[in-house]
């Protein structure tokens, strides 16, 4: 059939030899769901004997565009697991070409285990999942625990060397990571692991991890319900259901969700702290009684139409609400001055803190010409209120009250704009993005021991930005820049402070390289970023932690600037990356006194570092040997950073080393089974000195039944309970050691799926940095 095709294009190429020139030839790539096809190969062949001309990938739009040398040349479209097509050189622009699943290849891709499970291209470290067991890892997130270099639980998403990635799931944004847990693995086509975002992504984002799902099961209603029970050894139970629902008709799609739980957890510590005032005070806190609860019920509603595979509009409302909140921490404290005993202290804290938080995202996508448009508008207003109960007792008489209450109003308002457009044999991209967030603080503290508060945050930000990519041969090329500006506006009892209001202009460029060398595929790569303290960080007043430490934020505080240069190459299943990191401004907790009018109390505020470098390597092995699938990744973190201590400068150097060992195992009658190991090594990180080596082990087993309607998981973390936490924390006049105990997890999940369709719907979002700061 290849043939016959070729004989035809070359028939048509050779009638109209004369009548065409070099030219620019572009189009656009879409799948069987109608979504944009990113990194699949374009390549441009001389006839007649097919020779190679030159290639490039197609963009994460779908988009490319190669320049024609002579009239007689085709356009050869190839991606895994697709049938690869043909195209004649004309007419240059070949409009929109959607390629279908070859079933073939993908069979003989489970039965020989040929498909690469990682790959570089273009900007991201690809693994496929369709045709390989990732299908049978469970949810989305035990998936993405499984993907190299990533991982993920209990909603927090991180990748390797990187830190907290954002998630896009069929490019549109992922707002709450327990989104993912929607998906069930064997829904996803691939997972694209992006460590060095280029411009179009805010300066603040340090990883980027894009799922794309398979073909969704046609039109009518589909619906998926989760039920997942958990238990943690002294906390108790956690019990949520998730209901997800989907209609479509013809470019009609309406999708929701409704979820509702009661969640349960808390915190074993052992707490030390060493304070250098006009004495040594130490206090010895044993904080082993520490549980939380709270109820969430979450909803979300979408609409989407789509007109034709050029253009596609829709609106999404999310609500989420936290009610029933409560916190009961319980601790004792013997506090010694100069190594003699001065007091002991007995202390029950009571809080509460309900929170309700609604979105909108309204979003436009579409293709006029050769020009790709993505518009999304954002609106988000949260209410948060936190209340405070502390009762101390001192040396068995003396009673002490403490009452505080604090409210947080959050509104923000965004838009954001991405235009695409084939040039010069390669994709042009630009836009820009502009939020308006106000954020008001209110502290009370009945009894007059601390200040009341009454402030106010106004930040307004627009970011512009562009980017290039371009293929050379082999060699493909992205090249980017982003400029930020920020207007912070600090206001006290409304009245403009302009000590602490400030104005910042930042400038991001982002660089990309992707070639082969020989069967080794390598990446260079190099961007600039930032990091914006959160508002509680910029806070101005002072909370209570207990009679001898208060805590304050800091409105002075200046942005983390963070630059970036990484190597990674992909061989087969083996997978290396380098990264050196410089670091400006980084944030840390210090300790200073409170007041000379009591020298025994110390105030915690957050300030900024000193420069300083660190350096991250780690190599991921993940053979398929049979029935069993391991998978081994190895990472050594090392820091340069210097620290205040109580005797001066600290050189806080030791690297730490992280060992990950995943295996899956694929048995008899359908059932998995996972047995996972990470063990974390000594070392320093920040201002801290992680003191003990820690191993968590986890175990699960997946079974799937009626055609992989209903499916069961049982899990279990920590299962060794030798996954505990010893840290000390250098902060100034102050030395901290925390001891934190973690307990076994065992939880069972159950998934009933009916015409599981994924909802079409393509919004971004805007103004996620701002989003995640509030």
């Amino acid at each position: 059939m290849h043939t016959i095709g070729k004989a035809l294009l070359l028939l048509c190429s050779l009638t109209s030899a004369g009548e065409i020139a070099a030219q620019t030839v572009s189009g656009k790539l879409i799948d069987e769901n109608k979504q944009p096809l990113p990194y699949a190969n374009v390549v441009l062949l001389a006839l007649p004997d097919s020779t190679f001309v030159t290639g490039t990938v197609t963009a994460e739009d779908g988009t490319f565009s190669l320049n024609t040398t002579t009239p007689n040349q085709l356009v050869r479209i190839s991606s895994i697991g697709y049938n690869t097509v043909y195209k004649p050189i004309q007419p240059a622009n070949l409009g929109v070409i959607q390629l279908t699943s070859d079933t073939q290849q993908l069979g003989e891709v489970v039965v020989k285990a040929d498909l690469p499970k990682m790959q570089l291209k273009g900007d991201a470290m690809i693994t496929t999942v369709t045709g390989s067991v990732l299908e049978k890892a469970g949810t989305g997130e035990d998936l993405l625990n499984k993907i190299p270099g990533v991982s993920a639980e209990d909603e927090e998403v991180n990748v390797f060397g990187s830190g907290t990635a954002e998630i896009y799931i069929n490019g549109r944004k992922v707002r709450d990571n327990s989104e993912i847990d929607q998906l069930s693995s064997d829904q996803i086509k691939r997972v694209e692991v992006v460590k060095n975002p280029g411009a179009r992504y805010d300066a603040s984002v340090k990883a980027v991890i894009r799922i794309i799902t398979k073909k969704a099961a046609g039109e009518g209603f589909g619906f998926n319900n989760r039920f997942v029970t958990r238990h943690r050894r002294t906390y108790g139970w956690t019990t949520f259901d998730q209901f997800n629902f989907n209609y479509r008709k013809g470019g009609f799609d309406l999708s929701g969700t409704l979820f509702g739980g009661r969640f349960r957890n808390g915190n074993n510590q052992q707490i030390g702290m060493k304070t250098y005032l006009d004495k040594l005070w130490e206090q010895k806190m044993d904080a082993s009684y520490g549980k939380n609860s709270n109820s969430n019920v979450q909803g979300i509603l979408s609409l989407n139409y789509q007109f034709n595979e050029k253009h596609s509009m829709g609106v999404r409302y999310d609500m989420d609400k936290y009610f029933n909140s409560s916190g009961d921490w319980r601790y004792t404290a013997n506090i010694y001055a100069d190594q003699e005993l001065y007091e002991n202290n007995a202390s029950t804290m009571i809080g509460e803190d309900p929170s309700t938080r609604h979105s909108l995202n309204y979003y436009y996508n579409g293709q006029i010409g050769d020009w790709n448009i993505d518009f999304n508008a954002d609106g988000l207003w949260n209410v948060k209120e936190e209340s405070q109960h502390t009762r101390e007792i001192t040396n068995g008489e003396t009673e002490n009250n403490v009452n505080t209450f604090n409210k947080n109003n959050g509104t923000l308002y965004a838009t954001k704009l991405i235009v695409s457009y084939p040039l010069w044999k390669g994709n042009l991209s630009f836009g820009g993005e502009y939020s308006h967030t106000s954020r008001t603080n209110l502290y009370h503290n009945q009894e007059g021991i601390l200040d009341n508060d009454d402030s106010k945050i106004k930040e307004g930000s627009t970011a512009a930005f562009m980017d290039y990519s371009h293929s050379f041969g082999k060699v493909d090329v992205q090249a980017g820049v982003r400029y930020e500006n920020v207007k912070f506006d600090y206001y006290e009892q409304g009245k403009h402070i302009d000590e602490q209001s400030r104005t910042f202009n930042n400038v991001f460029p982002s660089v990309n390289i992707n070639f082969p060398i020989g069967k080794t595929q390598i990446q260079l790569s190099y961007s600039g970023g930032i990091t914006r303290p959160s508002y509680d960080m910029l806070r101005g007043n002072i909370y209570y932690g207990n009679r001898y430490t208060y805590q304050t934020g800091n409105p002075f505080l200046k942005p983390i600037i963070n630059q970036d240069l990484i190597f990674s190459a992909s061989y087969k299943w083996v997978n290396f990356s380098f990264t050196y990191n410089r670091t400006k401004d980084d944030i840390i907790q210090v300790c200073e006194p409170y007041s000379e009018a009591d020298p025994t109390i110390s105030l915690l505020k957050t300030v900024n570092t000193e420069p300083y470098n660190n350096i991250i390597s780690a190599i991921t092995l993940s053979p398929t040997i049979s029935w069993w699938s391991p998978q081994l990744t190895a990472q050594v973190f090392k820091q340069w950073l210097h620290a205040e201590g109580p005797d001066g400068k600290l050189t806080l150097s030791k690297p730490r080393t992280i060992i990950v060992w995943r295996n899956s195992f694929t048995l008899p009658a359908g059932f998995l089974f996972d047995v996972d190991g990470t063990y974390y090594t000594k070392g320093h990180s920040q201002n801290m000195y992680m003191g003990i080596n820690s191993l968590d082990v986890s175990m699960g087993l997946y079974k799937s039944f009626f055609k992989e309607r209903l499916s069961f998981q049982l899990q279990v973390t920590n299962l060794l309970e030798k996954d505990d936490v010893d840290c000390t924390i250098y902060s100034g006049i102050k030395t901290t050691t925390d001891y934190i105990t973690n307990f076994r997890r065992i939880s069972l999940t159950m998934r009933y799926k009916f015409n599981a369709t994924k909802s079409k719907y393509k919004g971004t979002g805007a103004g996620e940095s701002q989003k995640n700061r509030m």
